[in-house]
């Protein structure tokens, strides 16, 4: 449940701290007053957008915390560990949301620095806020299966389960199918220019690092005619009548004589020994790489052709010739793929059809299950109408199925199906006798939607954990013995949960546990918004102003009094 309340700088308000407390806390004020600002500020705390302009003018930042307490086994402290916060023994949790004037959050549960989607994950296990939107929901008929879906969670939980998890692949089967059927004109075109370019780079034939070592050769053949003349030069200055090798015989025939004479010339005439043999074997290297210089024109012009056509093909394919090749590969595998496309679709044809089948079961059994809990709502729906003074009213829900050329064969009938299965769901009553069932949305009143909503909420409030509920101005439009009837049935809830109401019934106020009462203060400088836990005389006085409007009168106060009193005796005899 909510403990306490503290809000700073938050709009008009300067600084409020509430303690609630069990049972019906209720809060009034004229209208103005700041009663939606509470409502704004708790919504900061479970993880309401925040905005600079919640921010009190001319302040820095704004600050909103709430303490909670949480029972032991609330889903609540299961989430908190989940996301990493700690938990005190005694169940208490202190959520608090910072706001600058640049409208950044900071947002901390005990203490700990945590993320918007942590907290949440979090806030709908504190506190479910009732109000007016929801009425505006009741008119809207594509929701009313969301309501009824909350009712039956405990039964539809897991073929809801099941169901969502077959329709979202079946729904995604469906989607490639669609999508496959879209692009067979574009798959004919596709394959014609990869087979156009496979055919392209087939007929080079080309060869791994073909284009290197063409380049090679190139620039052999291009220097070819400066090679030939270095080696003929060098070939003759090595070998002939007064050339290098002739001059180095001669010199070897003069030391082979001088060292019969002179045994230091041993070593010199070996130098010149090898010198003469290596030699000799450069010569006969250059004779022959001579004979091998056979240079045709046309082998270089041959070279430049084959280039230019790798060249061609590299400004479509790639780099070099290996990316050509490996895009060659790559577009073989493409073709393959695509020339197998028809039975591919027909593979996804029978998937489709086969996740058809299943999703028919899980829809048939999930609509069987809603329509009996369907049943049961409509019940309870219809006797709490009746202690909200609608003691003639028929309430019914109506679960019916749409043909669909396109949709899914259930029961030999094509029916249209979504993500909630193949119902649609909308809620029919008949607030008079003689009258037919019809269109909520369409003939209810005000005041009987606001009833229909409080019998809705209190029956779901019986059917979750959350143990703080917040209704805001729910008795719109209601007045009189209904404005009663609302009031006790606030009361009835009270006792199971902690309920939070702002109203503008005297009705309602004069059940209350707690009476708050809000109000807007002004001076020449300043606005500001404060909040006061009413005294039993207090209560009386505000009854009074709610009864009255302007003007409190001795009677008025007599009248007063006389509701408090009639409310504690319909609390404890309920």
């Amino acid at each position: 449940m909510l403990v306490e309340l503290s809000i700073r700088n938050f709009a008009i308000i300067k600084s409020v701290t509430i303690s609630f407390q069990k049972g019906l806390n209720i809060l009034t004020g004229e209208t103005g007053a700041g009663k939606s600002i509470i409502i704004d500020a708790l919504g900061l705390l479970l993880g309401g957008r925040a905005s600079a302009d919640f921010v009190r003018y001319g302040e820095p930042r704004a600050e909103v915390e709430g303490l909670f307490e949480l029972p032991p086994g609330h889903p609540g402290l299961d989430v908190c560990k989940n996301v990493g916060v700690q938990i005190e023994q005694d169940g208490m949790l202190v959520v608090r949301r910072d706001i600058s004037n640049q409208g950044k959050s900071i947002i901390r549960i005990n203490g700990q620095l945590v993320t918007l989607a942590m907290l949440r994950e979090l806030g709908p296990w504190l506190v479910t806020v009732h109000g007016q939107h929801d009425t505006h929901m009741l008119m809207q008929s594509d929701k009313h299966i969301n309501w009824l879906d909350a009712y039956g969670e405990s039964a539809l939980g897991a073929a809801k389960q099941e169901y969502s998890t077959l329709y979202t692949a079946y729904r995604k089967t469906k989607q490639d199918l669609e999508r496959m059927a879209r692009n067979d004109r574009e798959l004919v075109q596709r394959i014609d220019l990869l087979q156009y370019q496979l055919d392209e780079i087939e007929s080079a034939t080309l060869t791994p690092g073909e284009d290197e070592k063409l380049m090679q050769q190139r620039k052999k053949w291009m220097n070819i005619e400066k090679v030939y003349s270095t080696i003929q030069d060098a070939y003759r200055a090595l070998h002939g009548d007064q050339k290098g090798m002739d001059w180095l015989g001669h010199a070897m025939g003069e030391l082979e004589r001088g060292v019969n004479y002179e045994e230091q010339l041993v070593p010199i005439l070996e130098i010149v020994q090898s010198a003469y043999y290596q030699i000799e074997d450069v010569v006969h290297n250059l004779r022959q790489l001579s004979y091998q210089m056979d240079f045709e024109p046309e082998q270089l012009a041959e070279v430049e052709r084959r280039l230019d056509q790798i060249q061609s093909l590299k400004r479509k394919y790639g780099k070099s010739v290996d990316d050509i090749l490996e895009y060659a590969a790559t577009i073989q595998d493409e073709l393959d793929d695509m020339h197998h496309y028809e039975d591919r679709l027909q593979q996804v044809e029978k998937q489709l059809q086969e996740f058809a089948a299943d999703l028919a079961v899980e829809a048939l059994e999930l609509s069987v299950i809603r329509s009996e809990c369907a049943g049961k709502l409509a019940q309870e729906i219809e006797q709490q109408l009746k202690e909200l003074h609608m003691e003639r009213a028929r309430f019914a829900i109506d679960v019916r199925q749409t043909p669909d050329d396109d949709g899914v064969e259930i029961d030999g009938i094509k029916r249209f199906v979504d993500a909630n299965g193949m119902d649609q769901i909308e809620f029919l009553i008949s607030p008079n006798p003689g009258e037919p069932l019809r269109p909520l949305a369409k003939i209810a009143s005000g005041g009987e939607l606001s009833r229909v909503m409080l019998a809705i909420k209190t029956i779901l409030a019986g059917t979750d954990q959350v143990e703080t509920l917040i209704f805001d101005e729910v008795d719109t439009g209601v007045s009189g013995r209904a404005a009663q009837a609302i009031a006790e049935k606030l009361a009835r809830v009270a006792g199971q949960r902690q309920v939070l109401c702002i109203t503008h019934l005297p009705q309602v106020a004069s059940m209350a546990d707690a009476h708050f009462l809000i109000k807007k203060e002004m001076s020449e400088n300043e606005t500001e918004t404060r909040v006061n836990r009413l005294s039993d005389d207090e209560r009386v006085s505000e009854l009074a102003r709610m009864l009255s409007g302007a003007e409190v009168t001795a009677k008025t106060e007599e009248h007063a009094r006389e509701m408090i009193l009639l409310g504690r005796e319909r609390k404890t005899v309920s």
